[in-house]
């Protein structure tokens, strides 16, 4: 009987041991933006990884999401080493060019198209028990509680880093879906803003974007309008902004 309940108890300090290990590992496995108005605002010092995050469009780009995606793939670009990353998707209209342009190179792209959004976050739990990807995607409009803590709880445990793109099919469904709870460890919404003028003459400018981290485990919500990420995925501080001090966080006032 004592060697019973020794054996157990050793069990029990090795099951505790490997999840404290398995803690501290995920604990210091960031992936920095290399901008320290955002790092700063992140309770790690940059992205964690080993975790669900969830990234919107917001006003005229709340739909299609293509900004939010090109946000994502600067973020995908830069997860070292370059592993190959799995898509998932329920709709065919992903837009490889506009991704590659972002540093996110067509060849690391594994496409999964599923017959519903089901299928979708079905296929990213899946996803995540791979080791060989370097981050799992899925394009949803809906992100059920219970499924984010699933696709949470399989993040942590295999180390592998998992990101919903909200698309809002539905404009009724919308305004719920976007303020209703999950588990993601970070929430983003990502507009476009009109392009900086090169040189101050008339035309096409450098494409800018306003990046709001609206929820955020352990942190503080904050913004920031920045010049569209580069061909290595990092963006900058809009150039009006750069050489201003840094502003304090604040909540914005359509946070949900």
């Amino acid at each position: 009987m004592a060697g019973n309940g020794g054996s157990e108890g050793l069990a029990a300090l090795r099951r505790q041991l490997e999840a404290l290990e398995r803690a501290g590992r995920l604990a210091s496995a960031v992936l920095p933006f290399g901008l320290a108005a955002i790092d700063t605002a992140l309770p790690q010092g940059g992205l964690a990884l080993g975790a669900l995050h969830e990234l919107a469009g917001a006003g005229p780009d709340a739909e299609d999401g293509a900004i939010a995606a090109a946000f994502l793939a600067g973020i995908l670009a830069r997860l070292a080493p370059p592993r190959p990353v799995l898509w998932c998707l329920a709709a065919g209209d992903l837009y490889g060019p506009g991704l590659a342009a972002c540093g996110l190179a067509p060849e690391r792209l594994i496409l999964a198209r599923a017959q519903s959004e089901r299928g979708v976050l079905w296929a990213m739990e899946e996803g995540l028990r791979s080791a060989a990807l370097g981050a799992v995607i899925g394009e949803v409009e809906a992100l059920p509680s219970a499924a984010s803590r699933r696709l949470q709880l399989a993040a942590e445990a295999s180390g592998g880093t998992a990101f919903a793109l909200r698309r809002w099919r539905n404009g009724e469904r919308a305004a719920r879906q976007r303020a209703a709870p999950n588990a993601a460890v970070t929430r983003w919404r990502v507009a476009a803003l009109p392009g900086a003028l090169i040189g101050g003459a008339p035309g096409i400018g450098r494409p800018r974007w306003h990046i709001e981290l609206w929820r955020c485990r352990g942190g503080v919500p904050a913004s920031w309008m920045v010049e569209a990420c580069d061909a290595t995925g990092h963006v900058t501080l809009a150039a009006e902004l750069a050489d201003r001090p840094e502003a304090p966080a604040f909540r914005p006032a359509f946070a949900g």
